[in-house]
């Protein structure tokens, strides 16, 4: 049972004849006419595993018992008897997690949407094979959504609203990377250890919940069960999103339809998908248009109810080659013929994550068969999502132009598209609605500190801790600051407040490096350690610390600190090259190993397309130590090139003299 159950998203339980009994008539009706239990998908239009749909027989059965009298049958086991974790599905979690405090939602008005952060314990990420959601309060959650946030966003979001939560969603709070984690009614918790994903060391997750008014004031306290695993995913997938962020209904339309296309660049295995709309939606229509000619179905659903809303899991996996092409098609009734349509009479409805507005998603859940082919379909996929994206923030602020938490999505869709000047616009339209609001003053700060604007940018800081003066974030930002200007000690009293406000690993590492830029290396290895001791497995302080340990000689501690920093993020440019350098300069036999070093190097090379000085330098000594003398000088040649293309002269003339070292030795 995953719905009728304590606990459970059901108003009432069904484990037990005497819970079935006073309903059998009810569960007649719901079940003959296929109310119950809740299966949209059309049969025949893709093959999901744990089908919710009764036969013809199955529910004449049932007919017929309730017609007989619904009569116990002969009792050949014990009455159902509650036992210790039962009201979780696969038993008691690893770790149970639930708001801190309760929300109470006002008896009347429109939906809420509003975000609660839940912080999870312990300095160690962990791999996650299963989650299970309990609402809290299954009368006004209509359907929640889990994300994880590691940049504190979420939490200073949090902090500046009174009551529990915060309204509507953070852009930094993110379903981990290829997954969608949420609940709706009657959806099953999913179990698969080859599947697990990963929760970083001081994350919050986040859990977005729509509610909708009952008419009398409501608590809402939600909880979830993690069952963790030790066992990395064998593959992570990747999502796709199909839809239209430019809806506009105009009231009357009976069939108003938006589409999508996509094509793969890559062959991929589908493993799941989730459709999402709102009142006004129908039907909807997918399916992949195979290279060889042949239209695969993917789902198909003829009666859309928002109230019933799932993750849709395929039984197996279904195997789309390069060049597929991915096709959406809903449609939308904005009529008064329609029963769910909630404005009467019907009105103009648009783009918008509120109920009354309307969506129109299609998540497709999906594995390629290499990491690179993984990359490839990102950097192929990406950039039309958050086309996408942004065309939803402009449509949407045409009819609410002082949404300000609008503006500041915008502003970071803006940043992600590399228009940082345009960023930076959205965010002060934002805080010209909302100017105390210390996050995005913050916010603001960081934007304006990246694009080297450090005037602006302390000032953005100074208000966030008038506004908030236990803001370590903005200690922490000023520090930066300080840092980029070269002001050492002002940078080294900036970070110490940071901490001293509230102890973090960000302040922590960033004291590191002044520290270790002004050559006082034992106490830098302190406050990397600092930073370790709260959020263990940061790749970036793996590699500060292996770099100064590197420095102090300790060779071997070095080492483990890369590797390290490589186990938790294997594509991590920084780390392969110092560690490549190292195994390729070494003195030690027992440690040196350049064929390795020529594997790191050659795939940061790869990385960064050939253009970084350094790192060509790095790929020439592992090919020198390695023996591969002429790669060595062809590389060599090319590190020199690209230091002059980048007008630095000093690493130029520093590389020439490495050049003529491999020319002299290199055997005749």
């Amino acid at each position: 049972m995953s719905c009728h159950r304590p606990d459970g998203g059901a108003p009432f339980s069904l484990l037990t004849f005497a819970d079935v009994r006073p309903r059998a008539s009810l569960i007649a009706r719901a079940t003959r006419s296929r109310y119950m239990p809740p299966w949209k998908p059309q049969p025949g239009h893709g093959d999901f595993a744990d089908a919710r749909r009764l036969t013809d027989s199955e529910i004449s059965l049932i007919n017929d018992w309730v017609q007989g009298g619904a009569q116990q049958g002969v009792r050949t086991e014990d009455p159902h008897q509650t036992t210790p974790g039962e009201t979780w599905e696969f038993g008691q979690p690893d770790l149970v997690l639930a708001m801190p405090d309760a929300y109470t939602l006002p008896p009347d008005g429109a939906d809420v949407i509003r975000s609660f952060v839940i912080p999870v314990p312990g300095s160690r990420g962990r791999f996650v094979r299963a989650l299970e959601f309990h609402p809290g309060n299954a009368r006004v959650v209509h359907h929640a959504n889990l994300k994880v946030d590691a940049s504190g966003s979420s939490r200073r979001l949090d902090a500046e609203d009174e009551a529990p939560g915060f309204d509507g969603s953070s852009r930094d709070a993110r379903f981990p990377d290829g997954y969608f984690l949420g609940w709706t009614p009657g959806q099953r918790a999913h179990a698969a250890p080859e599947q697990s994903w990963y929760l970083p060391a001081g994350a919050d997750l986040v859990v977005e919940l729509h509610l909708t008014p009952t008419g009398k004031p409501e608590r809402v306290q939600s909880s979830l069960g993690l069952f963790l695993s030790d066992v990395p995913p064998s593959r992570t997938p990747y999502m796709i999103r199909l839809g239209s962020q430019r809806i506009d209904i105009p009231a009357n339309a009976r069939a108003y339809m938006t589409s999508d296309r996509y094509i793969l660049p890559v062959a991929v295995d589908l493993l799941a998908v989730q459709p999402h709309a709102h009142n006004l939606a129908r039907t909807m229509k997918a399916f992949a248009r195979l290279p060889d000619g042949r239209r695969e179905w993917l789902i198909d659903i003829e009666d859309w109810d928002f109230r019933w809303q799932d993750v849709y899991r395929y039984a197996a996996p279904v195997h789309l080659p390069r060049g597929t092409v991915l096709e959406m098609e809903y449609t939308y009734d904005n009529s008064s013929s329609n029963p769910r349509n909630p404005n009467q009479p019907p009105r103009r409805v648009t783009f918008g994550q509120t109920s009354s507005a309307e969506m129109g998603d299609l998540w497709l859940q999906v594995v390629t068969a290499s990491d690179i082919d993984r990359a490839t379909l990102d950097a192929d996929y990406a950039p039309k999502m958050l086309r996408e994206d942004i065309a939803g923030d402009e449509t949407t602020l045409l009819t609410h132009p002082n949404d300000a938490r609008l503006h500041r999505d915008l502003a970071l869709c803006y940043l992600d598209d590399g228009r940082v000047d345009e960023a930076i616009d959205e965010f002060e339209r934002s805080l010209a609605l909302v100017p105390s609001a210390a996050d995005q003053h913050y916010e603001l700060g960081v934007v304006l500190l990246k694009a080297e604007r450090f005037e602006a940018a302390e000032t953005h800081f100074r208000r966030a801790i008038n506004l908030k003066p236990d803001d370590a974030e903005s200690y922490n930002g000023l520090g930066a600051i300080a840092y980029a200007r070269g002001r050492n000690e002002e940078a080294i009293r900036f970070f110490q407040q940071s901490f001293a406000v509230r102890d973090n690993a960000m302040a922590h590492y960033n004291l590191g490096r002044v520290l270790a830029r002004d050559h006082r290396l034992n106490e830098a290895v302190r406050q990397y350690e600092a930073a370790q001791a709260i959020k263990s497995d940061d790749p970036d302080t793996h590699v500060g610390l292996g770099a100064v340990l590197a420095e102090l000689g300790q060779t071997a501690a070095a080492i483990e600190q890369y590797r390290e920093a490589l186990r938790v993020k294997p594509n991590l440019v920084s780390a392969m090259t110092n560690l490549a350098w190292i195994l390729a300069t070494v003195a030690d036999p027992s440690v040196g190993r350049p064929a390795e070093a020529v594997t790191l190097a050659e795939e940061a090379v790869r990385l960064t397309a050939s253009k970084n000085a350094v790192i060509l330098d790095t790929l020439a000594v592992s090919y020198f130590a390695d023996g591969r003398f002429d790669d060595a000088i062809r590389t060599a040649r090319s590190a020199v090139d690209r230091a002059e293309a980048d007008h630095d002269a000093a690493t130029a003339a520093r590389l020439r003299v490495r050049l003529r070292s491999y020319e002299d030795q290199r055997p005749r």
